[in-house]
This record gives C-alpha cells, sequence and structure tokens, in this order.
C-alpha cells in the first residue's frame, strides 16, 4: 500500500500498514498461545472437541448460528435484519432510525450553512466535524439522568480527503499535490470533538440550536493542558510550548467514555500517522518512535506545518496517544490530557466507580499484538461535588494484563523502579514509563493481543467484555484454539471477571465468549454465503455497549477487508452472554456501502440507540459489487444521507427508537 493510498483508507488499514513499522517483538506468549495451552491446540484442530464442550468453552457461535435452543433463549426481541450491502442503511422492523447531526451541520451559535463548495476552516470550526466515532450522553440537567434531554459528546476521528473536497481525488501518482495549507488546515478542523445539547420534540431528537453547551473542539486551534507524572517532562518540551504543560488539539480521536461524575474521556488512537520527516538512530527519540510507527505520513501536514514535520519538532508525537478529559458542562473549560493514564494508541476509555469508589478506566491499544490496560484511580469519586473529582485521573496506578494458560488473569503496575521499570532500561521517572507505555509493558511480559479495542465493563453482572477485531498476520504456524485459522480476518470477544468482582484487583480470570465467522459451513469465518449462511453471525468486533438492562451489544469494522471477512457491510449485533444462547448474535442495525459502524450508546431508559455511521463510500467500494470503483467526491459509491446530487457522502450520527414509542430497544 503506497502513501497516499493509505492516507485514504480506514483505520484498520492504517493499523496493519503502520506495523511494518511499529510492531510489537514482545517475546511474550500471544492470547492465542494462552488459549491453546488451556484448551489443548491439538485436539481442537482435529475436530475432537465435542459440540457440548465446544459451546461451554468458546461459546455457541461456534455451532451453527440457527441453533433453535439459541434462538428460543434469547433475550432480545426483534426481527434480525439480512445481511447485505447497498447504498442505504437499514434497521430492524418496527423502528426508526434518524439522522441527528451531519458533517458540516451548525454546532456553535453563527455557524453557516454546509456548503461543500466553498469549505473554510473557521466555518468547519463551528460545524459537525468529521468522521464521527465514539458517542456518549450526559442527562440534563446534570444529575437527572434524564433520557430525552441531555448532552452528546462526539469524537471526529479523521479525514477522508478524496470525498471531502472536490478536485482532489485519489491521487496514487500525484501524492499530496492538490492538498493545499487551506484544506489542511479545514482538516485540522474536522478532527477533534463536538458536544451539542439535544432533545426529544414530540418523540423525535432535535439539536438544540444555539444551546450555550454546544461546542467544537479542534486540531487546528484548541488549547489543551498536559497534567499527571509526564506533564513538565523535557520529552514534552517544544519550540513553542517551554513549559511542556499546552498543546494545541487533539487528533484520531477513536472511542472514549463518560465518568459518573459528567467528565468527558475522549481517546487519542492512531497518532502516529499524522507525521513525516525523519530521526537519525541516534535520536534520543527514535526507538520510541519507532515503537509507535512514528512516522508513517497518512497525511502531508508536516510540508506545511511546523508541528508534524519530526525534522522540526521531534518532541511533538509525544505529546499525543493520551486520554483527554473534557467538561462537556462548561463550554469555556480547558481540555486536560492525563498522562497518568498512558502513551499509546487508545481505542476508548470506559470507566466504572468500585465499590470502594474508585475509578476504574480501561483501554486497549489497537494494534495487533498489543496490550490491554486498566487504570485505577488513587482517590475515591465525590458523588456530591464534581469540581473535587477535577483532578482524580491524575494520581493512581496504570496496569497492564498477563493471560495465562489455566484461565487466570494478572494485572502488573506499570511503576517506575518496579522489576524492569529503571534507568537500567531506560527509564529514568515515571515520566519515561508512561511515555513509553508500549516499551514497559513489554518488559513487564504482558500478553500480546489480536487488536484490542473497545473494552466495556458491564455494571449489571459484573464482566468486562474485550473486542479482539482480528489479526491477519497471524501465521499458519500460530494457529490455536481460539484463533483457528491462519491470517485470521475475523476476530473474538474475550470476557473478564475480576477478582471478587473488584474491579481495582490485580488478579482475576478470563474465558472467550465468542468467536467471530460464520460457522453454517463447517468452518468458522467462511465467507458469506446468502444461499446457506445464518445471518446471526458477524465479523471484526469493534465497538460496544451495555444497555441498561446490562445486555451487550457489538458494532464491527472489517475495513477495507469487508470481502475477506464476511462479504457484508458493517452493523449493529445484539450478543447474548447468559444462558443456552450465549455467544450468538442478531443484526440489529446495517451501515452503508463503504462505511463503519461506530459509537453505540443508550439514553438512560434504553429506548434511543445512537449510533454514528462513519465514512459512507470510502472503505473498499470498489470491491462491493455493483461498486466498482473507487469513491470521490464528484462520484461517490453513496450520497448517504442526502441523497443529493449536490452532496458528497457525510458521515452522521443516528438516533435509533421504536415506532410504537414503547419500551426499550430490543425488548
Amino acid at each position: 500500500m503506497d502513501q497516499r493510498d493509505r492516507a485514504f483508507s480506514c483505520k484498520a488499514e492504517a493499523h496493519e500498514a503502520s506495523e511494518d513499522v511499529g510492531r510489537n517483538r514482545s517475546q511474550a506468549p500471544t492470547i492465542g498461545d494462552v488459549i491453546a495451552g488451556r484448551f489443548g491446540r491439538r485436539d481442537f484442530l482435529r475436530g475432537s472437541l465435542t459440540a457440548t464442550a465446544v459451546a461451554a468453552t468458546f461459546g455457541p457461535s461456534l455451532l451453527r448460528a440457527g441453533d433453535a435452543a439459541a434462538q428460543t433463549a434469547s433475550r432480545y426481541v426483534f426481527d434480525e435484519i439480512e445481511h447485505g450491502v447497498d447504498e442505504t442503511h437499514h434497521v430492524a422492523p418496527g423502528y426508526s432510525a434518524n439522522i441527528l447531526i451531519r458533517w458540516g451541520d451548525p454546532v456553535v451559535p453563527g455557524a453557516p450553512e454546509f456548503d461543500p463548495l466553498h469549505q473554510t476552516a473557521a466555518a468547519q470550526e463551528m460545524q459537525f466535524g468529521y468522521n464521527n466515532d465514539y458517542v456518549g450522553y450526559i442527562g440534563l440537567p446534570f444529575g437527572s439522568n434524564d433520557p430525552e434531554h441531555g448532552l452528546l459528546c462526539v469524537n471526529h476521528e479523521y479525514t477522508n480527503e478524496e470525498v471531502m473536497f472536490p478536485g482532489v481525488g485519489i491521487q496514487d501518482e500525484t501524492g499530496f499535490a492538490n492538498m493545499t495549507p487551506d484544506l489542511i488546515e479545514i482538516e485540522m478542523a474536522a478532527h477533534g470533538n463536538s458536544i451539542i445539547e439535544i432533545q426529544k420534540v414530540d418523540g423525535t431528537w432535535q439539536v438544540v440550536a444555539d444551546s450555550p453547551y454546544n461546542r467544537r473542539i479542534s486540531l487546528r486551534s484548541t488549547p489543551m493542558a498536559i497534567s499527571g507524572p509526564a506533564a513538565g517532562d523535557p520529552r514534552m518540551k517544544t519550540s513553542y510550548d517551554a513549559a511542556g504543560t499546552r498543546v494545541i488539539g487533539t487528533v484520531n480521536n477513536c472511542a472514549g467514555g463518560i465518568t459518573a461524575y459528567g467528565s468527558y474521556l475522549t481517546a487519542e488512537e492512531n497518532f502516529h500517522g499524522y507525521f513525516w520527516g525523519n530521526l537519525t538512530e541516534d535520536h534520543p527519540e527514535y526507538a520510541n518512535y519507532e515503537r509507535y510507527g512514528v512516522p508513517d505520513a497518512w497525511y502531508n501536514w508536516g510540508e506545511h506545518f511546523s508541528r508534524f514535520d519530526l525534522g522540526k519538532e521531534p518532541r511533538e508525537p509525544n505529546r499525543f496517544g493520551w486520554i483527554v478529559e473534557v467538561d462537556p458542562l462548561d463550554p469555556t473549560s480547558t481540555p486536560v490530557k492525563r498522562t497518568a493514564l498512558g502513551r499509546f494508541k487508545h481505542e476508548g476509555a470506559e470507566s466504572i466507580v468500585n465499590k470502594d469508589g474508585r475509578l476504574v478506566v480501561y483501554s486497549g491499544d489497537d494494534q495487533r499484538f498489543e496490550y490491554l490496560y486498566k487504570f485505577v484511580s488513587a482517590g475515591r469519586v465525590d458523588p456530591s461535588d464534581r469540581e473535587a473529582n477535577r483532578d482524580l485521573l491524575d494520581h493512581g496506578t496504570l496496569y497492564v494484563a498477563r493471560f495465562a494458560d489455566d484461565g487466570s488473569l494478572t494485572w502488573l503496575p506499570l511503576v517506575h523502579g518496579a522489576g524492569p521499570l529503571t534507568a537500567g532500561e531506560g527509564f529514568n521517572s515515571q515520566a519515561d514509563v508512561l511515555i513509553e507505555t508500549r516499551r514497559a509493558a513489554t518488559l513487564l511480559g504482558a500478553t500480546p493481543l489480536d487488536r484490542p479495542e473497545d473494552v466495556e465493563p458491564n455494571p449489571v453482572n459484573g464482566k468486562v467484555y474485550v473486542m479482539l477485531t482480528n489479526n491477519t498476520r497471524r501465521t499458519a504456524e500460530q494457529v490455536d484454539g481460539a484463533n483457528p485459522r491462519a491470517d485470521n480476518a475475523f476476530g473474538h470477544i474475550v470476557e473478564i471477571t475480576e477478582a471478587g468482582d473488584d474491579n481495582t484487583a490485580t488478579s482475576g480470570t478470563w474465558e472467550v465468549l465468542v468467536q467471530c465467522g460464520d460457522p453454517a459451513e463447517g468452518e468458522v469465518g467462511a465467507l458469506w454465503n446468502p444461499a446457506t449462511s445464518e445471518d446471526g453471525w458477524f465479523a471484526c468486533p469493534d465497538n460496544c455497549a451495555i444497555d441498561p438492562q446490562g445486555r451487550l451489544w457489538v458494532t464491527t469494522d472489517q475495513g477495507n477487508g469487508w470481502k475477506k471477512a464476511s462479504g457484508t457491510a458493517d452493523g449493529v449485533w445484539a450478543l447474548e452472554t447468559e444462558g443456552a444462547a450465549r455467544g450468538t448474535g442478531r443484526m440489529f442495525y446495517r451501515v452503508p456501502v463503504g462505511a463503519e459502524m461506530c459509537g453505540p450508546c443508550f439514553t438512560p431508559d434504553g429506548k434511543t440507540l445512537f449510533v454514528a455511521v462513519q465514512h459512507p463510500a470510502s472503505d473498499g467500494t470498489k470491491d462491493y459489487p455493483g461498486f466498482e470503483r473507487s469513491s470521490t467526491f464528484e462520484d461517490p459509491a453513496t450520497r448517504w444521507p442526502d441523497f443529493d446530487p449536490e452532496l458528497p457522502p457525510r458521515p452522521s450520527v443516528v438516533a435509533i427508537t421504536r415506532m410504537d414509542g414503547g419500551g426499550p430497544i430490543g425488548s
């Protein structure tokens, strides 16, 4: 994949491309090796496990999706939609899927209407950003848990210039020739976050225009503070921030979380793709950046803006890859990068208040053979005083997970001076440990996983669910029980039980909830065949959400490998976690061609499900039957959601509700 192709690809392809330079060289066992040791690789591969043993060990998804017992035991009540792909979206019968807000829609007071032919950075900073990913909801007023009036917090992960701007196109030969400084500034403005006030009026969700809460946070101009152990460290200082405590903007915001005290955590993921230039091998940051794949030059920003050129600002990449905390209830507040939570390619930052009052934040490092983390605060959440929780995430312990072959789990503390995390290994302070979190975790012997993405603690049943999207770099020699195929394009989900149902525990147990793929052809992960396959399976779990009843909903991201993974569009699946149906799924919603499914979020009453449709028309469209071309602004594979010949496709947030106005989604 050449540089320009990579710039226009989805994040899943970007992960794969980046690993050539940032691959984890850990010698610790992979999660597949561990599962194989626990259950016996040869027995599984030879098919000697009984159907009962397979279901008990790996989940019923290894059985035929149409298993009668699984269907009758379902906790979900809706008619599943069919697999497929076309120009629009689809939702289960009896539900409405309405566009709430689209790229370019006005957000802040005075924002102009969207004009795709005359875009400016100033306008974009007042409008809804591009490629919406994470979605979080906070009821208004805070503490009311109001399910029909609240704030929506939305991430804007990255940009697809070929369908954003007229005349740019797919530039395989011309490189970045058509990307001017003005267009780059629009891109920067389209990154970041949107906070919008929304309200249900006569059964329909609407954005509250000119709300004082409405806010755009952008990479182009929003000042942010840096706090925690790495703040002020020499490795965080640049020519325009001599103190190492301030930075402009946030980048590649993937998933995130809402804390119990109403703050919004937004995760910086693939920051490596925004830098270009080179460092010599004797530069003090050379090995650090190699571990993260910096630079990867998805964009040509470094050509025109010095902060993204390693030759001019060699420490700037150290200021990205963090969890950023935002106070959505105060639109004048300064977002803060909380360095105590570590620097890596954070997929998300979902949290739970432990029974002793401490806050626990889970996060996956979304790259093949990377790790699972959790942060445990030193202080306790004060439910009566939001201000008292302001710096809660600056003090605590970051842990990384090690999975053992007996089904046990150990959380290893990333603390300077402990074990190998000393000056002898190049860690002179806790700041060094956190800036190079990946290397520190490798030295501790953490378990490499198959792209750990969203991690969701379930407050109802006490479990923690880890989405492991795929690992197409697995070879035939690495085939094992949990990943019984080489070139694994399907992924799986791990369920963790913390010791004593204590989320601060340093030990626990784990098991595989489900392996993804189609079992209908007798081989897990066989390509979808509409003549023989049931529709209840899926590929590449990415994000997830727990509804108020404690049920698990999963969204998928197959990337440009959709054809290899399932041959069908991404979507939302209701996944069983209990009883005879455990590990089986039902397809509830499907995105249009070229899109990825992101951001599942329920209102407190479970009656609305917000989802984010990202990069419609962009992902591998030339390979979809009937869409044999690469999308451009002038000729996209779909013009969803407007279907206006004068408008390009627009990433959008969708509000899903029951047509009858009745109970919770899926009930």
